[in-house]
This record gives structure tokens, sequence and C-alpha cells, in this order.
């Protein structure tokens, strides 16, 4: 980064530097200070959906995904008021779907059970559940979509528009009963296919898109956040 051209903000009194154009949430990757996450992945236009990178600039709640970087920003991310913020909506999306953690093949590898283990949530019971009644679209040879799990954060969409170039997956619904669904009467009338960005492990961040014959391969314990809380991947960088 040239010093030429940076900015300087904190995060939390942590003096941070940005190129002109970057989110908070892209230079605090670079400093190593990681931001909680759900819908923002690396590769894909940000949306600024989940709110779960909620934080304060100079006193304003604001997805960091979206806000750029400026001069002087005062930022709070850690503070208590703001990870009240984000159990809160981390909760809202186990009670808006169906999550049965302990026979999902995503467990140990599902960002939301990782976030709210991250979050020191064990049991997400401050709101009432609201059990959907949601369909499992297992049509396509290799391909099931698991919609109990979904917690519409967008990934398979942008993935699919804007790195495979095919719109497969697209949101249906308003409100509540808003969901992913498919340009097709079911998967298997699309052209979707298993190398496709959006079918990818990486992009969905629970077990909504699940690849079959592939489930449960490896086993409990060494799972990637057995091995590590979310986010310390980034935070890792500042011991480089």
């Amino acid at each position: 980064m040239s010093t030429a051209k940076t900015l300087t903000f904190t995060i939390d009194g942590k003096t941070i530097q940005a190129a002109p154009g970057q989110t908070i949430m892209q230079a605090a990757d670079e400093a190593g200070f990681y931001i909680p996450r759900l819908c923002d992945i690396e590769g894909l236009r940000h949306q600024g959906s989940c709110r779960v990178c909620t934080v304060k600039v100079n006193g304003r709640t604001t997805s960091s995904c979206t806000q750029p970087a400026e001069q002087d920003q005062i930022v709070e991310s850690e503070t208590e008021e703001v990870l009240n913020l984000r159990r809160d909506l981390v909760r809202m999306l186990f009670h808006e779907g169906n999550h049965l953690c302990p026979i999902c093949e995503a467990s140990g590898n599902c960002e939301l059970q990782a976030m709210a283990y991250r979050l020191n949530i064990t049991q997400p019971t401050k709101f009432p559940y609201q059990q959907p009644v949601r369909s499992l679209d297992a049509s396509h040879p290799d391909i099931a979509l698991d919609t109990n799990r979904c917690i519409r954060c967008g990934r398979c969409i942008r993935a699919s528009q804007d790195v495979d170039g095919k719109g497969v997956f697209g949101y249906v619904g308003r409100g509540v009963h808003r969901s992913v669904g498919v340009n097709g009467d079911n998967l298997a009338d699309t052209n979707v296919d298993i190398t496709d960005k959006a079918i990818a492990p990486e992009t969905c961040p629970v077990g909504c898109i699940i690849r079959k014959g592939v489930g449960f391969t490896v086993p409990i314990g060494e799972r990637e956040f057995d091995l590590m809380i979310i986010g310390a991947d980034i935070e890792g960088k500042s011991d480089d």
C-alpha cells in the first residue's frame, strides 16, 4: 500500500490504514482486524444484507462491507452495544429458519454456527421460533437445495450472476417469506453445474446448497471450525 495515497482511521482505538476506495471491512482485513460477516465473501460484490458486519462510524450504525473508509473516521466494532446487536441478528437467523445443527452435514463447516460460537451464543432462544415450512429440491443428480437452512445472504445469487454468468438463483417472495429460488421448475430444470462458483463449498455459508455424495466425509473434530474460530485467518495477519 503506497503511503502517499493512504488514509487513516481508527477501529476501537486502533489506527488502520486504507487505500482510497476500500471499504472499512477491506481495510480492517488487511490490518488483521476481523469484523464478523455472513453475506460478504471475497470475490463477490458487496451486498450488506446480513448486517452482521454492522459497526458504528462516528456514532452511527452502518454495514462495514459497504461503507467506504474515510480519513479520521472513528469506528466502533467490539463494543458491547455492537456485539449485542450482532448477537440478536444471528439469533434471528436461527429463529427464522430450520437449523438442526446436530444432523446437518454442514455442522463444523457452517459459518452461521461458527459465528454463534464466536459471539458466545450457545442457545439462541431469545425470540420465538417461526418453524417455517420450506421446500427441499433434490431433483438434480449432483446438487440439492435445502431452503430450510437458507439465511438469504445472496452469495449463491451473486456468484451465479456475476461469476458463472447464469443467474440460476434469485430471490422469490417478500418479507419473512423471502427465500432463494431457481430459474426453472426445479434445479434439474436449470443449467446449474457442480463446477459452478455458486455451488462451490465456500460460497454457501450454511448447509443450503448441498453437493450430493460428499456429506459427512470429514469426521467431527476435523472440520474447518472445529479447528479454528471463524475469523482467525484474518486476525492472524496481524502477526505476520
